[in-house]
């Protein structure tokens, strides 16, 4: 952890993306692991029915571990797939086991566009998604884009039901001092790194 207070946003989104970057692939495979016994007995993981994850691009920490481990317990899992350009939302598809994938624009692999499979954010039980950095009091650094803070926008019209629960996942090398949140930025639940939950 460090002071990121004299840092703009860009500024630290550069130096998590290459923190975690850096990261040797026996470290990126050791951590996966690490994360996915943090998390896999959970009751927050193991009572959701409907939970959506990503596939890691440039240095994420891997959740496919918990993809697998959920698919096998039989609950529903799903993954974002982008809306066509130039719309800057996205939607959460079920998937299967060894369901072919194909790059998005982002090169992120993603299933083919599928709206009978796709499912209102809102139903979801559970959303663990990536971040580039994060703070103990539920901070969240996204890459920049926006995608999750505008689909989960609808949060603050809601007084009483916030579902899904929002845990952001992390390399423990990705934590800061404190975050300097925008109005539009979505807090979380938790972030859960290979180390510890937050």
């Amino acid at each position: 952890m460090f002071d990121s207070s004299e840092l703009t946003r860009p500024q630290l989104r550069r130096l998590l993306r290459q923190r975690r970057r850096e990261l040797a692939p026996q470290e990126q495979r050791k951590a996966a692991q690490e994360l996915y016994r943090q998390l896999v007995q959970h009751p927050l993981f193991r009572r959701a029915k409907h939970i959506a994850l990503y596939l890691p691009s440039d240095g994420e920490i891997d959740p496919r571990p918990l993809l697998h481990a959920a698919q096998r317990r039989g609950k529903a899992t799903y993954l974002p797939v982008l809306n066509t350009w130039p719309h800057s939302k996205m939607v959460f598809q079920r998937v299967h086991r060894h369901e072919a994938m194909r790059p998005n624009r982002f090169r992120i692999p993603e299933p083919k566009r599928n709206p009978a499979r796709q499912r209102k954010i809102w139903t979801l039980d559970l959303i663990l998604l990536p971040l580039v950095g994060f703070d103990r009091h539920g901070g969240r650094l996204g890459m920049g884009g926006g995608f999750y803070d505008r689909s989960l926008g609808y949060r603050d019209m809601r007084k009483n039901w916030h579902k899904p629960t929002l845990v952001g996942l992390a390399h423990e090398c990705q934590q800061v001092d404190r975050l300097a949140l925008a109005s539009w930025d979505v807090p979380l639940k938790a972030t859960v790194t290979n180390k510890s939950w937050y």
